[in-house]
C-alpha cells in the first residue's frame, strides 16, 4: 500500500520554475509516460510544470538502482516498468524527486527538459486486455431508469462488480481523432428491417483508468488485501459509446460495434505513490445493501481504497473554436461515486484465476454522482434525447455532432496535500467514412 513520504511535503519546491503552483505537474505528482520530442524516437518521461524530463538523458545522474529500472523500457512501452511493482516505481520516483528538487543539480538536468509543448505524447504501454467495468451505481440508476424506470438495477449489481471485456487494439493515446462509427441501428417499428449508417447519437463516457502493475500467474487470483500492490497508477479514459448501436445489439451478450471502435486514455500514468494523499475512506453503502462477500471485503481497503479526484467534462464545438469561445463544462463529479473500490474490481478480475498482465486496463465505468451537474455522459444529460442540453452560444447537444471536441480533466485535491492532475483526454469527432455496398 503506497505510504505518505517526503515526496508530498507540501514545503517541497523544485527548481524547475513552472512546477511551482502548476494545477497538474507539481513536483509532488512525477507521472510517468512515453513522449518524443523533434520526431524523435519514442522515450520515457516524466511532466513536472510544463516540462518533460527525458528519463534516458538523465539515468546517468540517478542512484544506481533507480537508473537500472530504466533497462526495463523496451519497445517503447512502460509495460515491463509498472509490472516491477509498487517498491520499483516508487525507487525512481525518489530518484528522480532528488535530481528536480536539487538546486546543485540544475544546470546538468537542464539541458534534458523539453517543452511539453513542442513534443508529441504516445500510448504509454501497450495495453493487452482491456476490461471495462460499471462502478458508478448513479449512471447504473440513470441508465436503468430510461429502459427499466420500475427496476432500474438489476439484482446482481450490488454483489457483483459487472463488467465486459472490451477491445484494447482501439485504445489511443488523447489528441487522436475519434471517427464516428457506422453499424446497424434499431428498426423504427417492431419486426422491421435495421437501419444501416453512421450513429446519430455519439457518446463519451467519464471514466478512470486503472493500470496493472504486477500481475498475476494463471489460477491464483490476487487475495484483496493485496490488490492495490498491482494497481501501478491512473489515467483518464473516456469510453466513447454508440447509443443506437447499442440499443440494437447490446441483447444477448452485452456490447460491441458501439463500444470498441475507439477508447481514449490520457498519456501520463499517475502513480499509486503520488494518489497517496488523496485516498479516503470508501463511500458507506446505503442502508439495507448487501456487504460484499468475504472476498471482496477488506477493512483497510474500505478505509482508503477511494480517492479525493474531482473529474470535469468539457465540450468545444466547431462554432465555439470558429468564434474564439472557451470550451463549456458539461458535468463535474467525484470518482468516489464509485460502488466498488479499485481493489475490488482487481480481485474480483482474477478470482476465477484470470491472470492479469501488465499494461492491463481497467476502467471504473461512467462516474456520475447523485446530483444532475455530475453526470458523466450525453445519454443521462440529456435524458436519452429528450431533453437537448442548451449551450450558452445557442447550440443543443442531445449528442455529439461532427466537429465536437470533448476534453477530459481529473485531479486530486485534499486538505494538506498539494493538488495534482492527470493532464487532459481530448478528441474531435470526425465524420464517418463513406462505406461502400
Amino acid at each position: 500500500m503506497p505510504t505518505i513520504d517526503f515526496t508530498h511535503d507540501p514545503a517541497t519546491r523544485s527548481w524547475v520554475e513552472s512546477a511551482q503552483g502548476h494545477p497538474d505537474f507539481p513536483v509532488q505528482n512525477l507521472p510517468l509516460g512515453m513522449f518524443s520530442s523533434h520526431g524523435g524516437k519514442p522515450c520515457p518521461g516524466i511532466a513536472i510544470g510544463d516540462k518533460i524530463l527525458d528519463l534516458r538523458a538523465v539515468a546517468p545522474l540517478l542512484p544506481a538502482d533507480a537508473a537500472a529500472l530504466l533497462d526495463l523500457v523496451t519497445d517503447d512501452t512502460l509495460n515491463a516498468l509498472l509490472g516491477a511493482g509498487e517498491g520499483a516505481l516508487r525507487t525512481l520516483r525518489h530518484g528522480v524527486f532528488a535530481l528536480l528538487t536539487d538546486t546543485a543539480q540544475a544546470e546538468e538536468v537542464r539541458p534534458h527538459l523539453h517543452a511539453a509543448v513542442d513534443c508529441t505524447m504516445h500510448m504509454p504501454v501497450a495495453v493487452g486486455d482491456y476490461t471495462d467495468f460499471y462502478s458508478g451505481i448513479h449512471h447504473a440508476l440513470n441508465i436503468g431508469k430510461q429502459f427499466r424506470p420500475d427496476n432500474p438495477l438489476l439484482p446482481n449489481y450490488k454483489h457483483v462488480p459487472i463488467g465486459y471485456h472490451g477491445r484494447s487494439s482501439s485504445i489511443r493515446v488523447s489528441g487522436e481523432d475519434v471517427i464516428r462509427p457506422v453499424g446497424q441501428q434499431k428498426p423504427e417499428q417492431d419486426g422491421g428491417e435495421p437501419r444501416f449508417g453512421p450513429a446519430a447519437r455519439l457518446d463519451y463516457e467519464m471514466e478512470m483508468a486503472i493500470w496493472v502493475g504486477k500481475g498475476n500467474a494463471l489460477g491464483h487470483p490476487v487475495p484483496i488485501g493485496e490488490a492495490s500492490q498491482h494497481i501501478a497508477g491512473m489515467s483518464i479514459l473516456n469510453d466513447w459509446s454508440a447509443r443506437d448501436l447499442q440499443a440494437w445489439e447490446y441483447q444477448p451478450l452485452g456490447p460491441f460495434l458501439a463500444k470498441n471502435f475507439h477508447s481514449t486514455v490520457s498519456p501520463w500514468i499517475v502513480t499509486g505513490d503520488a494518489l497517496a494523499p488523496f485516498r479516503m475512506a470508501q463511500p458507506d453503502r446505503p442502508a439495507g445493501d448487501p456487504k460484499p462477500l468475504p472476498y471482496l471485503w477488506d477493512d483497510e481497503d474500505q478505509q482508503t481504497g477511494a480517492f479525493a479526484i474531482t473529474m470535469e467534462v468539457h465540450l468545444h464545438t466547431t462554432r465555439m473554436r470558429d468564434a474564439g469561445d472557451p470550451p463549456v463544462r458539461l458535468s463535474k463529479g467525484p470518482m468516489s461515486a464509485m460502488y466498488w473500490t479499485a481493489a475490488q474490481l482487481l480481485a474480483h478480475h482474477s478470482v476465477n484465476g484470470c491472470n492479469l498482465r501488465p499494461g492491463d486496463l481497467l476502467g471504473t465505468g461512467t462516474l456520475s454522482d447523485a446530483e444532475d451537474a455530475t453526470r458523466g455522459s450525453l445519454m443521462e444529460i440529456s435524458e436519452g434525447g429528450k431533453h437537448p442540453l442548451a449551450l450558452p452560444n445557442g447550440e443543443t447537444r442531445s449528442f455529439l455532432k461532427d466537429g465536437d471536441e470533448i476534453i477530459m480533466t481529473a485531479y486530486g485535491d485534499k486538505a494538506g496535500a498539494v493538488r495534482i492532475g492527470f493532464g487532459a483526454c481530448r478528441a474531435i469527432v470526425r465524420p464517418a467514412p463513406a462505406i461502400g455496398k
